[in-house]
């Protein structure tokens, strides 16, 4: 059991008063083995998702499915760009560019050396990366990175996030966080409410 496991359990414990879950909380998604390795099933769906995506979108490498589902379980487990290179056997520009195509945006891809509205103005304009970059006086490699990530996050925002919540709903706790809380609120709201008489004349 991880750390932040450990941390939900003790929440959940200290809220509900009790050390065993319902069995609708032990099935769960079954994403996380206490040891950290991610069963079948899981990376099947996984899988689902980024054939979906590919048929949806146009990616912008020829890294396979399975390269792919790598790509995704790897950057959830909290990989960097240089690492998952490592991992697919490419160059740090093409993980990125994978990654971006499977809509898996880092707060740190949105930080750029000039003015974000005035960038995303100048592309939004069908000014090439060259005229953005002699406008901004910006490197032509930091408008390409910028564009794909505005275009990845314009189809995500479309998308609802379908993709990048699932991804982290299977890869990640996050699921189990919000079922544990949700179930305390539930059993504490349970619990305050038993000992109220009701006494309601109609």
């Amino acid at each position: 059991m991880d750390e932040k496991t450990e941390e939900l359990r003790d929440i959940f414990v200290e809220t509900t008063g009790s050390e065993t879950v319902t069995e609708r909380q032990e099935a769960g998604r079954g994403s996380l083995a206490e040891s950290g390795e991610v069963d079948g099933g899981t990376l099947d769906r996984v899988a689902e998702l980024v054939a979906t995506m590919r048929e949806r979108y146009e990616f912008g490498t020829d890294l396979d499915d399975g390269a792919l589902v790598e790509l995704v379980r790897r950057y959830h487990e909290g990989a960097d760009d240089d690492a998952l290179a490592e991992t697919l056997g490419v160059d740090p520009e093409t993980a990125f560019r994978a990654r971006i195509d499977l809509h898996l945006v880092r707060e740190a891809d949105r930080e750029v050396p000039v003015d974000r509205e005035e960038l995303r103005a100048l592309v939004a304009a069908g000014r090439d990366d060259e005229a953005v970059a002699d406008a901004l006086d910006i490197d032509p490699g930091t408008v390409r990175r910028f564009r794909a990530v505005l275009a990845a996050e314009t189809e995500a925002t479309r998308a609802n996030d379908r993709f990048r919540d699932e991804f982290a709903e299977l890869l990640t706790d996050a699921d189990l966080s919000g079922r544990l809380a949700s179930d305390a609120r539930e059993d504490g709201l349970k619990e305050a409410t038993e000992d109220i008489e009701t006494n309601v004349s109609l």
